[in-house]
Protein backbone atom coordinates (compact mmCIF):
# COMPACT_ATOMS: atom_id res chain seq x y z
CA UNK A 1 0.00 0.00 0.00
CA UNK A 2 0.84 3.65 -0.03
CA UNK A 3 -0.73 6.21 2.34
CA UNK A 4 -3.53 7.21 -0.03
CA UNK A 5 -4.73 3.59 -0.33
CA UNK A 6 -4.14 2.56 3.30
CA UNK A 7 -6.61 0.37 5.12
CA UNK A 8 -6.58 -1.31 8.51
CA UNK A 9 -4.98 -4.75 8.46
CA UNK A 10 -5.56 -7.92 10.42
CA UNK A 11 -2.82 -8.83 12.86
CA UNK A 12 -1.44 -11.62 10.63
CA UNK A 13 -1.23 -9.45 7.49
CA UNK A 14 2.05 -7.91 6.44
CA UNK A 15 2.07 -4.17 5.66
CA UNK A 16 4.24 -3.52 2.61
CA UNK A 17 4.75 0.21 2.05
CA UNK A 18 5.46 1.48 -1.45
CA UNK A 19 6.99 4.92 -0.76
CA UNK A 20 6.61 7.12 -3.82
CA UNK A 21 7.57 10.27 -1.88
CA UNK A 22 9.40 11.19 1.35
CA UNK A 23 6.17 12.03 3.16
CA UNK A 24 5.07 8.40 2.65
CA UNK A 25 7.86 7.31 5.01
CA UNK A 26 6.93 10.10 7.42
CA UNK A 27 3.33 8.87 7.30
CA UNK A 28 4.39 5.31 8.21
CA UNK A 29 6.33 6.62 11.21
CA UNK A 30 3.33 8.76 12.10
CA UNK A 31 0.80 5.89 12.16
CA UNK A 32 3.26 3.71 14.08
CA UNK A 33 3.97 6.34 16.75
CA UNK A 34 0.65 8.22 16.85
CA UNK A 35 2.14 11.51 15.64
CA UNK A 36 0.08 13.35 13.06
CA UNK A 37 0.70 13.13 9.32
CA UNK A 38 -2.81 13.15 7.90
CA UNK A 39 -2.28 14.73 4.48
CA UNK A 40 0.02 14.01 1.54
CA UNK A 41 -1.38 15.26 -1.78
CA UNK A 42 -4.76 14.28 -0.33
CA UNK A 43 -6.14 13.33 3.08
CA UNK A 44 -4.80 10.06 4.47
CA UNK A 45 -5.53 8.00 7.56
CA UNK A 46 -3.86 9.45 10.65
CA UNK A 47 -4.21 6.15 12.54
CA UNK A 48 -3.87 2.64 11.21
CA UNK A 49 -4.30 -0.81 12.70
CA UNK A 50 -1.43 -3.08 11.70
CA UNK A 51 1.12 -5.45 13.18
CA UNK A 52 4.30 -3.38 13.65
CA UNK A 53 6.38 -6.57 13.58
CA UNK A 54 5.17 -7.29 10.03
CA UNK A 55 6.21 -4.16 8.13
CA UNK A 56 8.25 -4.11 4.94
CA UNK A 57 9.21 -1.05 2.88
CA UNK A 58 10.16 -1.18 -0.77
CA UNK A 59 13.53 0.45 -1.23
CA UNK A 60 13.31 3.42 -3.63
CA UNK A 61 16.12 1.81 -5.66
CA UNK A 62 13.81 -1.16 -6.35
CA UNK A 63 11.09 1.17 -7.61
CA UNK A 64 13.66 2.92 -9.85
CA UNK A 65 14.93 -0.46 -11.09
CA UNK A 66 11.40 -1.52 -12.07
CA UNK A 67 10.81 1.86 -13.73
CA UNK A 68 14.12 1.84 -15.65
CA UNK A 69 14.31 -1.83 -16.66
CA UNK A 70 10.81 -3.27 -16.62
CA UNK A 71 8.66 -0.34 -17.77
CA UNK A 72 11.50 1.15 -19.84
CA UNK A 73 10.66 4.57 -18.32
CA UNK A 74 7.09 4.59 -19.65
CA UNK A 75 4.69 6.59 -17.45
CA UNK A 76 5.79 8.64 -14.45
CA UNK A 77 6.27 5.57 -12.24
CA UNK A 78 5.16 1.93 -12.14
CA UNK A 79 1.79 0.97 -10.68
CA UNK A 80 1.74 -0.75 -7.29
CA UNK A 81 0.31 -3.85 -8.99
CA UNK A 82 3.24 -4.00 -11.40
CA UNK A 83 5.73 -3.41 -8.59
CA UNK A 84 4.22 -6.32 -6.66
CA UNK A 85 4.41 -8.54 -9.73
CA UNK A 86 8.09 -7.79 -10.34
CA UNK A 87 8.85 -8.24 -6.63
CA UNK A 88 7.09 -11.62 -6.74
CA UNK A 89 9.20 -12.64 -9.75
CA UNK A 90 12.30 -12.00 -7.65
CA UNK A 91 11.24 -13.86 -4.49
CA UNK A 92 8.70 -16.54 -5.48
CA UNK A 93 9.12 -19.87 -7.24
CA UNK A 94 5.78 -19.50 -9.01
CA UNK A 95 3.74 -16.39 -9.83
CA UNK A 96 0.04 -16.45 -10.73
CA UNK A 97 -1.67 -13.19 -11.70
CA UNK A 98 -5.42 -12.58 -11.35
CA UNK A 99 -7.47 -9.51 -12.19
CA UNK A 100 -4.76 -7.40 -13.78
CA UNK A 101 -5.51 -5.26 -16.80
CA UNK A 102 -8.19 -3.20 -18.46
CA UNK A 103 -11.73 -4.24 -19.25
CA UNK A 104 -13.05 -4.56 -22.82
CA UNK A 105 -13.60 -0.77 -22.94
CA UNK A 106 -9.94 -0.11 -22.10
CA UNK A 107 -10.80 1.14 -18.59
CA UNK A 108 -8.36 0.42 -15.78
CA UNK A 109 -10.01 0.04 -12.40
CA UNK A 110 -8.85 -0.52 -8.87
CA UNK A 111 -10.77 -3.16 -7.00
CA UNK A 112 -12.09 -0.46 -4.62
CA UNK A 113 -12.89 2.36 -7.07
CA UNK A 114 -13.56 3.26 -10.67
CA UNK A 115 -10.27 4.86 -11.72
CA UNK A 116 -11.92 6.57 -14.69
CA UNK A 117 -13.75 8.75 -12.13
CA UNK A 118 -10.49 9.72 -10.41
CA UNK A 119 -9.59 13.43 -10.39
CA UNK A 120 -5.95 12.45 -10.98
CA UNK A 121 -4.71 11.60 -14.48
CA UNK A 122 -3.04 8.23 -14.85
CA UNK A 123 0.66 8.36 -14.05
CA UNK A 124 1.25 4.75 -15.11
CA UNK A 125 1.74 3.25 -18.53
CA UNK A 126 -0.92 0.59 -18.29
CA UNK A 127 -0.42 -0.54 -21.87
CA UNK A 128 3.34 -0.96 -21.40
CA UNK A 129 2.89 -2.83 -18.11
CA UNK A 130 0.19 -5.08 -19.53
CA UNK A 131 2.26 -5.88 -22.65
CA UNK A 132 5.16 -6.88 -20.38
CA UNK A 133 2.81 -9.11 -18.37
CA UNK A 134 1.57 -10.73 -21.58
CA UNK A 135 5.18 -11.42 -22.62
CA UNK A 136 5.98 -12.91 -19.19
CA UNK A 137 2.93 -15.16 -19.52
CA UNK A 138 3.88 -16.09 -23.07
CA UNK A 139 7.37 -17.25 -22.07
CA UNK A 140 6.07 -19.11 -19.00
CA UNK A 141 7.55 -16.89 -16.27
CA UNK A 142 4.07 -16.20 -14.85
CA UNK A 143 0.60 -17.64 -15.28
CA UNK A 144 -1.90 -14.90 -16.20
CA UNK A 145 -5.57 -15.59 -15.55
CA UNK A 146 -7.48 -13.10 -17.68
CA UNK A 147 -10.99 -13.91 -16.49
CA UNK A 148 -14.13 -12.65 -18.16
CA UNK A 149 -14.14 -9.30 -19.96
CA UNK A 150 -16.84 -6.85 -18.88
Amino acid sequence: MYPESATNLKNNTRLVLVPFKIIDLQWLISVATKSKVNHTYESVLSTLEFNKAKVLVYHPAFIKYVYDIWTEKHGRYPSTGFLVLIFALHVCDEVNVYGYGANSKGEWKHYWENITDSPYPSVHSGDSEYNTILKLDDIGKIKLYKGIKT
